[in-house]
């Protein structure tokens, strides 16, 4: 191997305990896929995407993944939303070229990995950005007897479906995807009846199990981490804002369970309608602004009408406050993301909840730079997986494709990088035993492994947000 310093070396290694894979990367002047001919990419991808007769480029070149969405529409209902991405999907570019499904393979004694992605419909601006960071993967990582078969989903059920026995009948050992949990269960019964692994990009825990596992975010995870370090500095007594749907139900079912190992308490919860443009009543609610304001009423007419100068002094203090007492909490979880928390952020103060008394809690939603911009959520506590690998990861896709990243690119990435080095055993590469060893795997959001039970566990750091980037004060664990 050329190891000169226009190269770039990848390596995958086990630690000294043999149980925990490690995806390290040795970075040079160039990306050594900078210099593969047409035709002869690592992985076969380019059997995939014909070559562009028109101009040939390097992925360092490329200005978005090379596939776009089909001009036909797609029947059914359009599939929901994930939750608090919209800013961040509407930053995406949109594909400039149509996407076309790739015939039937042939037979081949390669391994062959099967990709699920929204290549069109509602979630298409994700399933590119997450079918760049595959590349990516595969270019780092795949030997030359190592395939992905990419399929559209169209972002529905029943796409999904079809896609998945279009893998399975191309010869897929091992699905990564689709996105959305409605998708995964779609794909599911006919992956179990192939006996063919499926890890799926959602956050829904009811989906998994044999044979089925998924890579998603857990909000109960991250309300354990978060809340276990604010019980360590002191706090005892909690509050809860979040939208009343499946995902607040799930932070609000982990804040009790926590706090009830720990012997605190929740003294007050707020659940509002997700497709609410208002939080007036919530957050005056949550703060007992009423009842404090009408103390502050009350003390104040009790000084109305006295000239002596102490309580001429009182009276003038207490106009100067909106009420009296503090709130009957000492942390605040608000379980949103974007533009909701943004608003509901800036109505903190407004009804007298000092973040300086307060300390204002959040969930991985929060992990997005630039939210100390409202100073009511500078210096909250949020968990998240560590950022400093993801760090790194945005930065060369933005190189690579002159495109923000999404959020969830890393997963595809971190997936994908699974699949190649799993597939690396010839005899049955993705068996329970190996996708679910021990000591896991460290990808670009930080250690990870599969439970028995198809649930992801993550190691997760403690993040305060800052008035640009969030900075760790509690470290993520190196090893599960």
């Amino acid at each position: 191997m050329d190891k000169s310093p226009n190269n770039k070396q990848t390596n995958i290694k086990l630690d000294k305990c043999g149980k925990t894979l490690v995806f390290a990367m040795v970075i040079g002047a160039a990306l050594a896929l900078s210099a593969c001919a047409p035709g002869q990419v690592s992985g076969k991808f380019s059997d995939l995407f014909p070559e562009d007769k028109t101009k040939q480029q390097t992925p360092e070149q490329t200005t978005q993944p090379q596939t776009t969405r089909p001009t036909q529409t797609v029947p059914g209902a359009r599939p929901p939303q994930l939750p608090s991405l919209e800013d961040l999907l509407a930053r995406m570019p949109r594909p400039d070229r149509e996407f076309k499904m790739p015939p039937p393979l042939p037979a081949s004694d390669s391994i062959r990995v099967g990709l699920l992605l929204p290549l069109s419909g509602a979630n298409e601006r994700v399933g590119h950005a997450m079918l760049g960071a595959a590349q990516m993967a595969l270019f780092d990582f795949a030997p030359d007897n190592f395939e992905i078969i990419i399929r559209d989903t169209k972002g529905t059920p029943e796409g999904a479906a079809a896609a998945a026995g279009l893998a399975i009948g191309d010869g897929a050992r091992a699905i990564i995807g689709p996105l959305l949990s409605s998708s995964v269960s779609a794909v599911a019964p006919q992956a179990r009846a192939a006996n063919v692994p499926v890890i799926g990009f959602s956050s829904n825990r009811r989906i998994v199990g044999n044979g089925i596992y998924t890579m998603g975010f857990f909000p109960e995870d991250e309300v354990r981490r978060v809340v276990q370090y604010a019980l360590t500095r002191g706090h005892k007594s909690f509050a809860l804002l979040a939208p009343d749907d499946p995902y607040g139900a799930a932070v609000a079912n982990a804040l009790d369970r926590v706090t009830s190992e720990y012997d605190a308490f929740v003294v007050a919860r707020e659940l509002y309608d997700p497709s609410t443009t208002d939080f007036s009543k919530v957050v005056r609610n949550i703060a007992n602004y009423d009842i404090r304001h009408a103390k502050l009423i009350e003390m104040q007419d009790q000084y109305v009408g006295l000239e002596d100068e102490e309580s001429v002094q009182e009276l003038e203090r207490l106009k100067k406050v909106q009420t009296i007492g503090d709130p009957p909490f000492d942390a605040l979880l608000v379980a949103d993301g974007d533009k909701r928390l943004i608003e509901i952020a800036a109505l903190l103060p407004f009804y007298d909840v000092d973040p300086a008394k307060v300390k204002i809690l959040g969930t991985g939603l929060w992990d997005e730079p630039s939210l100390g911009a409202e100073p009511a959520l500078l210096n909250g506590w949020f968990a998240a997986p560590d950022p400093k690998g993801r760090t790194e990861f945005f930065a060369r896709y933005k190189r690579m494709f002159s495109a923000q990243p999404h959020r969830l690119t890393t997963l595809a990435y971190d997936a994908l990088a699974v699949a190649i080095v799993l597939s690396r055993e010839t005899q049955n590469p993705f068996a329970a035993e190996r996708l679910t060893q021990s000591g896991g795997f460290i990808g670009r959001d930080g250690v990870f492994r599969f439970r028995q039970d198809g649930l992801v566990e993550r190691g997760l750091a403690v993040l305060r947000v800052g008035k640009k980037d969030p900075t760790t004060i509690s470290p993520a664990p190196s090893k599960l």
